[in-house]
């Protein structure tokens, strides 16, 4: 651990100014970003001694081994930099809610001639019209399909709009009544944009007056005979009544607000977000997180806001109410968001108190449910840790341990996969997968070589650019000093190799090239599920029943499967390719352009250099290209639909094209 005072800055040296600073490791790491009014002050309170510091803050200010800062002009300035700095380099020392998903919402596209009812998610956009979020799709869907009977908004996507206009014929929905039928002429554009209006006001709350008067029409139709009128009319009032009630109403004013409520130990914290739209509960979601930094109750409903609205995918409504005020900053920061002034505040009585009520009681309960899952997990994934350390005689157990495998189809396409364990847990983010180069065919041994020494040559560069340890290398790009923590820069404590002693001995040698000698290497053999470990004549085998062998089945299986994903996409891409794709200087956007103005492979064979130059984009240089180099390529042969016994000529004009696949 390094002695904070090693890096202190020296005194009159950091700003009083509002800032934003980051705590850096051994290896260049961003392990901690903060904000400050005051940097000055803030700082210095991590330099004093370290018994009187948290137990958590003790432990990253020694885990640290320098610290930098920005100075900004204001403290919601420094709201903003922070956050885009914790989303930037995923410091371990930050609170970080696992739950990072968009949640769905309605949406009604009025920005279109004919709107359409859809679920969206993600940045809303200008024009479209938003009710939620939900907690589920499937939420969303059951209510329209409530409410098309009344209101027969369109729901088909825009081809499938086009391909019914020109074929004369509506989709089912048209049919059976839930689809007024634009598409075919049956309503014109001003009476089905009436309707998808009438569709927002009854999903913005207003449905007193429209029940009211379907009501009065089924009373009519029943009193003047028509009976199947006044039963349609009953039926559509049921239908609505039936999506009124899964929305319930909780606050009578039609009040837009996002309610927060926390609950928390001394290790963890569970958030629990109500969204209420016109009164109703539209949609509800959960996070949870480990308190990894010395926080209260404030600053965990900081960093909940800061997830929730910061990336722009959730719109600030007018209320936003939390259990315990956080700084006047995130108030001035989510009125900005939102273009408006935001009320921000503890409820203190009435219905809105009672509704914190319950998001409190689920949070806690969501808590409570959580340790309950957690304690067997860790329990296990301990276990297993530990039975792995001790089969392979490690001074501690793995915490961080990375799995290669090598992939191919008769000796083509030759690719590599490099999955990562962090705690017995996958880490999708930190995978990787490789691309063979060093040389062409099948040889297993010798790609892993060529893998693990790309991979640890990546990491030795990283620490040369920290100055830690010098290992120039000739050819090999430098990465950049930022302290992403993508890429190559963390160093397992344990190699698994999916095979046995000639892929062990390959992955060895190849750290023993670059000079590691301070990370473990094992292999798992698929048929007995052996475990070979480097200069060993005879496998380590643990028994069935280990944890430990469980989880390295899991690591040996996802390294797997993340390489055959792999190989098998480079194969059908290859599979696919068609005559346009190896014409130099041709690139994707082009090639569907030539496609799509001639049609066929066959028609562009034919066009002369001139009829090529009349495709937007398309230059006389590379159009004399593209036509010598289909002139000097003798036709696909015919294919044959085996079914039907067709034959299909040019099949390579439906190649579509792809985008180049990342080394």
């Amino acid at each position: 651990m390094a002695d904070p005072s090693t890096y202190r800055p020296a005194p009159g040296a950091i700003p009083l100014s509002p800032g934003v600073y980051k705590f850096r490791d051994t290896h260049g790491r961003v392990i901690y970003v903060g904000k400050a009014k005051n940097l000055r002050q803030r700082l210095s309170s991590y330099f004093q001694d370290v018994a009187n510091l948290h137990p958590r803050t003790a432990t990253m200010v020694t885990t640290a081994a320098s610290v930098e800062w920005t100075v900004v002009s204001t403290e919601v300035e420094a709201l903003q930099l922070e956050y885009s700095w914790i989303k930037e380099f995923d410091p371990r020392f930050n609170v970080k809610y696992r739950d990072d998903k968009s949640y769905p919402e309605l949406a009604v596209t009025l920005n279109e001639e004919f709107p359409r009812v859809q679920v969206m998610r993600g940045a809303h956009k200008k024009g479209v019209r938003y009710f939620g979020p939900y907690g589920h799709a499937w939420a969303i869907r059951e209510t329209v399909d409530l409410m098309l009977r009344v209101f027969p908004v369109r729901t088909c996507s825009n081809g499938v709009f086009k391909r019914a206009q020109q074929v004369g014929r509506p989709c089912l929905l048209g049919y059976i009544g839930k689809c007024a039928a634009p598409c075919v002429g049956r309503v014109g554009a001003a009476e089905h944009r009436e309707l998808a209006e009438e569709f927002c006001d009854f999903m913005a709350g207003r449905t007193g007056n429209y029940l009211r008067r379907l009501e009065l029409q089924m009373q009519e139709a029943a009193a003047e005979m028509e009976y199947e009128k006044a039963a349609r009319l009953r039926d559509d009032l049921g239908a609505l009544r039936r999506a009124m009630e899964k929305n319930a109403v909780v606050l009578g004013d039609g009040t837009d607000a996002d309610l927060l409520a926390v609950a928390e130990d001394e290790l963890e914290a569970a958030v629990q977000i109500f969204h209420v739209r016109g009164g109703r509960v539209r949609g509800q979601r959960g996070w949870v997180t480990d308190k990894v930094e010395d926080v209260d109750t404030a600053g965990l409903v900081e960093h909940a806001l800061q997830q929730l609205y910061g990336a722009g995918t959730e719109q600030v409504p007018r209320e936003v109410l939390v259990p315990a005020m956080p700084e006047e900053a995130v108030h001035e920061w989510l009125s900005g968001l939102r273009g408006a002034q935001v009320d921000l505040r503890v409820p203190q009585r009435g219905d809105k108190k009672d509704l914190m009520e319950t998001v409190q009681r689920n949070a806690q309960q969501a808590l409570a449910l959580h340790k309950t899952k957690r304690a067997s997990d860790l329990t296990t994934r301990s276990r297993a840790l530990q039975e792995i350390a001790e089969a392979l005689e490690l001074d501690s157990a793995p915490l961080r341990i990375e799995c290669f495998d090598i992939s191919h189809l008769q000796g083509e396409d030759v690719v590599a996969s490099m999955v990562v364990f962090e705690d017995g847990l996958v880490r999708k983010s930190e995978y990787r997968r490789f691309q063979i180069k060093g040389f062409e065919g099948q040889d297993d041994v010798r790609s892993m070589h060529e893998v693990i020494t790309r991979r640890f040559r990546r990491y030795l560069h990283e620490r040369e650019q920290t100055g830690e340890w010098a290992v120039p290398e000739e050819g090999e790009p430098l990465i950049d000093e930022t302290g992403r923590p993508k890429r190559f820069a963390y160093p397992p404590q344990l190699l698994v190799v999916d095979g046995g002693q000639p892929q062990v001995a390959a992955a060895k040698r190849a750290l023993d090239e670059l000079g590691m000698d301070d990370v473990a290497v094992c292999g798992l053999a698929k048929r007995l599920e052996e475990v070979w470990l480097p200069g060993e004549d005879d496998p380590v085998v643990l028994p069935r029943s280990s944890e430990g062998l469980y989880l390295l089945q899991r690591v040996r299986d996802e390294a797997h499967r993340f390489a055959i994903t792999y190989q098998r996409s480079k194969r059908a891409k290859r599979l696919t390719a068609g005559e346009l794709d190896s014409v130099p200087g041709l690139g994707e956007t082009r090639r569907r352009a030539l496609l799509k103005h001639f049609g066929s492979l066959k028609k562009l064979r034919a066009a002369t250099v001139d009829e090529l130059c009349e495709v937007p984009g398309i230059g006389r240089r590379t159009a004399e290209t593209v036509a010598a180099a289909l002139a000097s390529r003798t036709p696909a042969a015919f294919a044959v639909n085996t079914a039907t016994g067709e034959i299909i000529e040019d099949s390579s004009a439906t190649a579509v094209p792809r985008s180049g696949e990342e080394t």
